[in-house]
């Protein structure tokens, strides 16, 4: 029997204490009325509406004056830490602004018209019929960077505050109730003291502080756990890495393969989307429950890229740009019990609202943002900002068609669990029924619990035309990170070196090295994808403007 090992018996555990602290903002914090946290669409679309819904409100007579809306993000400029695929539906931008054509919306090009799935051997590619989740007609590719910047200039236009460079460290709390949010302070010397450049941490009061900080958020992971929030199933996690290439020929069609490099017992798939007649966005997703120690996600996308298909799309251009962030996965099952709090709602990826059968997400988390900013409007009209009236989000939510839509496929992603053969046969049958057959509840544990078998680890070099190492792909993130920043990543001690080896696999940045069974961490070169906060080190955010600086993702 081959050796296995359990990623959780080697996790640090959470650091609530950190991330939660007991005590309301200091006397010199900044007041608030709404932050968001997280300026990402969730965030982005929610202080949107909330803004429009108070204009509006004042216009007609109210009571309510002047609200102070703030929006939070850890990047140094709007869109820079934001990365997807992204093919959008575009639903939710067209409620978020009605009226508005679809020409004045930042997408790439015409709504897609032409697309195709793959199933691909080694150098084979076999056609498929697109199943009716994965079918793009009428939605567009969108740059999530600038979809984000062009929200954020929608927003700012309205009124409210967008405050680029300031990561949340900690909720402020008494009792239940949420007070207020801590910022990172800046200027640390590796070693955590201050140095020539230090700025302390600051505090922002508010009445209502929504979680709008997309995939595996701490602070959304803090808050469910203080609170005993509880979910049917844990929230399971893919890791994506991505590529823009400029190339010589248009790509054409929206298109999606499954099967080769991945290895058989691994969920994922890959993508190309045309970003405009010179650009093209290439990228594979995987499951963080893979079997096997040291797959390396990064490492099969550079397999992927010398296949025929793939390759020939590709032929004589140029490699732009890379990043790579985490995916919640779970979808119905994952959904926590409640998504509000005394003074807190989260939305968005922090909540898990992605339909991992039809690769959505984006329109759900602005969608979540919307449902979020009508609750907080009348709370605050009522001067009540306690769980029970802010609930009126989660209960639209629920009977909304975000819900509806994850309860449909609610167990296709968990049908591959079984493996990729049998998982599709399931999948194909739950498609068919609409979700009704084989629809109960499907239990899975969470990605550090399941077991993986220890394989050797193989370390690759890039030609450096057409793959590349993970050294030269964080170059090419824009990740300008002071080399003396203090480590944002807590490891658990020390690690065997299958642990440490699996870390080197795991991280797509070169975060992570095992050095004579020793683990090195690199944390300056970290992009903030996460991977290994769900199968080892823990992630909390550092100093504002750290991490990629992401310009067409």
């Amino acid at each position: 029997m081959s050796l296995r090992i359990v990623p959780r018996q080697f996790q640090a555990p959470l650091p609530l204490s950190d991330l939660v602290v007991d005590g309301a903002p200091g006397e010199d914090a900044i007041p608030m009325d709404v932050v968001f946290v997280g300026a990402g669409p969730a965030g982005l679309a929610g202080a949107i509406e909330l803004a429009r819904l108070v204009r509006q409100d004042n216009e007609q007579g109210g009571k309510l004056g002047d609200v102070q809306i703030a929006v939070l993000e850890k990047a140094g400029e709007l869109g820079q830490h934001n990365l997807s695929g992204a093919v959008m539906n575009p639903r939710a931008l067209r409620e978020l602004f009605p009226g508005k054509p679809d020409a004045e919306f930042p997408f790439l090009r015409k709504p897609v018209d032409q697309e195709a799935v793959y199933l691909l051997g080694e150098r084979s590619a076999r056609r498929l019929p697109t199943p009716p989740t994965m079918r793009n007609h009428g939605n567009f590719v969108v740059s999530i960077c600038e979809l984000v910047r062009w929200l954020g200039e929608q927003a700012e236009a309205l009124g409210v505050q967008v405050f680029p460079g300031f990561p949340v460290a900690s909720l402020l709390t008494q009792g239940s109730r949420v007070l207020g949010v801590r910022t990172v302070p800046t200027g640390l010397d590796r070693d955590g003291k201050p140095g020539s450049s230090f700025e302390p941490a600051g505090d922002i009061g508010a009445k209502v502080v929504a979680l709008t900080a997309g995939t595996r958020d701490p602070l959304t992971q803090a808050w469910l756990q203080w609170q005993k929030v509880a979910q049917r199933n844990p929230q399971i996690f893919a890791l994506g890495v991505k590529e823009v290439w400029e190339v010589k020929k248009p790509l054409t069609q929206v298109i999606h393969t499954m099967g080769w490099p991945l290895p058989k017992d691994a969920f994922g798939g890959s993508w190309l989307y045309p970003m405009g007649d010179d650009l093209v966005s290439l990228g594979l997703v995987v499951g963080l429950d893979y079997r096997q120690t040291t797959l390396d996600v990064h490492g099969l996308l550079q397999k992927l890229k010398r296949h025929p298909l793939v390759a020939g799309i590709l032929a004589g251009g140029s490699f732009d740009e890379w990043g790579a962030k985490t995916i919640p996965e779970g979808g119905y099952w994952s959904l926590p019990e409640r998504l509000v709090g005394d003074g807190l709602v989260v939305c968005g990826d922090a909540a898990g609202l992605v339909d991992v059968p039809s690769l959505k997400g984006i329109h759900y988390a602005m969608q979540s943002g919307m449902y979020a900013a009508r609750a907080i409007f009348a709370a605050l009209k009522a001067d009540d900002t306690g769980q029970a009236k802010l609930a009126v989000y989660d209960q639209t939510l629920r009977s909304s068609y975000v819900v509806a839509d994850m309860h449909r496929t609610r167990n296709m992603r968990l049908a591959f669990k079984s493996g990729f053969y049998w998982g599709g046969v399931k999948a194909g049958l739950m498609t068919l029924s609409g979700g009704r057959l084989l629809g109960g509840h499907v239990h899975v544990e969470e990605d550090a619990a399941e077991p993986k078998d220890v394989t050797p680890l193989a370390h690759q070099e890039g030609d450096g035309e057409l793959t590349f190492r993970k050294v030269d792909a964080v170059f090419k993130s824009g990740n300008a990170t002071r080399d003396s920043i203090p480590s944002h990543l807590s490891v658990a001690g020390d690690v065997p070196p299958d642990v440490a080896r699996m870390y080197e696999a795991m991280c797509p940045a070169h975060v992570y090295e095992a050095q004579d069974g020793k683990l090195v961490v690199n944390a300056p070169n970290c992009i903030d994808c996460k991977a290994t906060d769900v199968l080892g080190p823990r992630w909390q955010p550092r100093e504002g403007g750290s991490g990629p600086r992401y310009r067409r993702m």
